[in-house]
């Protein structure tokens, strides 16, 4: 591995490359597997604490998939909040997790969501405090606002925008983003963009134009710019192109390392305190996509290295694997990037004049249901979706209401059916045409009549949400030809399943024991919120806070 970073600690003794027994030889304090925002936070918190650090990433890119995020962060009773007046707790965030939660999984997280309310906020300024991060509220409430413990505002934040060249070297190595980072998170949500794009950025040019001009962008490009900013400055040594392959124990069963391959070199890399693994959801990896999500999905979101590696190590040393049925499954639309067709979030099925259909031709769910990938992944006894495939039912206003559509019609043709009647499209897509004339024919008489009487979808934009543009709702009826489909199954933007570890990021075995020198962050744990979100930001922020957690504990471990 070549010496040659910003680490401003690589000359201490036992930091330069040597080789021994015929491989080239790293030391180190810590060891972090992946460079998102779970794996740098774990860094930046290990460093800031003393500790020599190594942050090793798999791909040629830094930032995985939190670096192609909006980097919506949910982060309760944080020190925003507080400063404008929003009163808020810890304790009233794990009444609002307990009651969101679904049956059966308290007894098993409830210690996990306990730190996670508890280092949430220390995470949040602690952030701050050392990188160049500056995060402010949105707008957006809880969206289980009828829970215990929910909040009308002051839990969501995203970071302002940054320059790239804070990332020094990194500056053109950050991951790029399938959605515009160009835009920040705060204008995503306030202005009518998904809607108006065009409007919007001529509304807002003067400072797009600045932006360009500064190679400053906003969502996960300024999160992980200054993440690594922060890494930078604490000493940490950050490689690319180096790919773990296996973790190492000694005698004593003690995770000691990891041997990295990174061009065309074999390295073991000791770490004298533990090694981290926060490389990534699975999703790439098709066999165990199939695995623990029958049918696959219809688009991916994340980066292509999220393919399992840190879940095949964990395994390899008897890590028991959990949640491997969760995710983040979000409403998405296909876009083209980097050669291939990915996810990109658009919410387009809670236009007005669309319903969600499943395999049966039936309406199933309120559209405007905040966890609709939980109702798009039911799953029977044998664990085998119940609703898919699922499809959007519209009309020729869609796509003219939200260009993002036709957008998508482009970059995959595949994607969008035309019909000039509800039974041709019907055919078109494998249902009965009968059944979704009845389904779209009752819709619209809901509509007529301004009330939804079978799944309490309200005839009116929700005022509570209003902060969200992206949003529109209300009753409108399908009736203006060609008549459009869409497919609406599974879009995965990370799997959340993975390494099963305890309240201290410690990564436990299959029977409940500590595997020691071995944690876990981010998609690559077990997650204790799953596919049912708390807030558009239960990915990024539990994911720093894990991280953080994990790096502050590691620079506790005696050695």
């Amino acid at each position: 591995m070549s010496v040659g970073s910003d680490n401003r600690r690589a000359d201490r003794p036992g930091g330069l490359n040597r080789r021994r027994h015929g491989v080239l030889a790293h030391e180190t304090d810590a060891l972090i597997l992946g460079s998102g925002a779970a794996g740098l936070t774990a860094a930046l918190a290990a460093a800031v604490a003393g500790l020599r650090v190594t942050v090793l990433e798999k791909a040629d890119v830094v930032g995985g998939t939190s670096a192609m995020s909006g980097a919506g962060t949910w982060i309760p009773a944080n020190h925003h909040a507080a400063a404008a007046g929003i009163a808020d707790s810890p304790e009233e965030a794990l009444a609002y997790i307990r009651a969101a939660a679904p049956p059966g999984w308290a007894e098993r997280e409830d210690a996990l969501w306990q730190r996670l309310v508890e280092a949430s906020a220390p995470m949040l300024r602690f952030v701050e405090e050392h990188s160049p991060l500056r995060f402010a509220l949105t707008p957006e409430p809880d969206p289980l606002r009828d829970l215990p413990g929910a909040k009308p505002r002051g839990r969501m934040v995203s970071p302002l925008p940054l320059s790239r060249f804070r990332a020094g070297r990194f500056a053109s190595r950050i991951r790029k983003s399938q959605i515009p980072e160009l835009f920040t998170y705060h204008e995503a949500v306030e202005t009518d963009l998904y809607h108006h794009p065009y409007r919007t950025a001529w509304q807002l040019w003067p400072r797009l134009l600045w932006r360009l001009l500064t190679n400053t962008r906003g969502k996960g490009t300024a999160l992980i710019v200054g993440l690594i900013r922060g890494c930078l400055d604490a000493g940490v040594r950050i490689e690319t192109g180096a790919r773990a392959v296996e973790l190492l124990k000694d005698r004593m069963g003690t995770v000691t390392g990891a041997l990295v391959e990174q061009r065309g070199v074999t390295e073991r890399v000791t770490a004298r305190r533990g090694v981290v693994i926060a490389t990534g959801g699975f999703e790439w990896d098709a066999e165990r996509l199939e695995r623990h999500f029958p049918g696959g999905a219809d688009y991916l979101g994340s980066a292509p290295t999220n393919t399992g590696d840190g879940h095949r190590m964990a395994e390899a040393v008897g890590a028991a694997l959990d949640r491997m049925d969760q995710a983040t499954l979000s409403p998405c639309i296909p876009v083209r990037h980097e050669g291939r067709i990915m996810a990109q979030p658009v919410p387009f099925h809670t236009e007005p004049n669309a319903i969600l259909v499943n395999r049966h031709g039936l309406r199933f769910v309120n559209e405007l249901t905040f966890n609709i990938g939980e109702a798009l992944d039911a799953r029977d006894a044998d664990g085998r979706p119940v609703n898919q495939p699922c499809w959007v039912i519209s009309d020729e206003l869609l796509p003219y209401r939200l260009p993002p559509a036709r957008w998508a019609a482009q970059a995959d043709p595949s994607w969008l059916h035309r019909d000039d009647t509800i039974a041709g499209l019907a055919a078109r897509i494998g249902l009965d045409p009968a059944v979704l004339e009845a389904t779209v024919a009752r819709y619209n008489a809901a509509c007529a009549e301004g009330r939804d009487g079978d799944f309490g979808r309200p005839s009116a934009a929700d005022a509570a949400a209003k902060g969200d543009k992206r949003r529109r709702g209300g009753l409108e009826p399908i009736e203006r030809a060609p008549f459009l489909a869409m497919p609406f199954s599974r879009s995965i933007l990370g799997t959340k399943g993975g390494p099963r570890t305890d309240d201290r990021a410690r990564v436990l075995d299959v029977e409940g024991h500590v595997i020691p020198g071995l944690f876990a962050a981010g998609a690559s744990s077990a997650n204790p919120i799953g596919t049912r979100g708390v807030g558009a930001g239960t990915t990024i922020g539990p994911y720093m806070t894990w991280g953080y957690v994990a790096g502050t504990e590691i620079a506790r471990r005696n050695r």
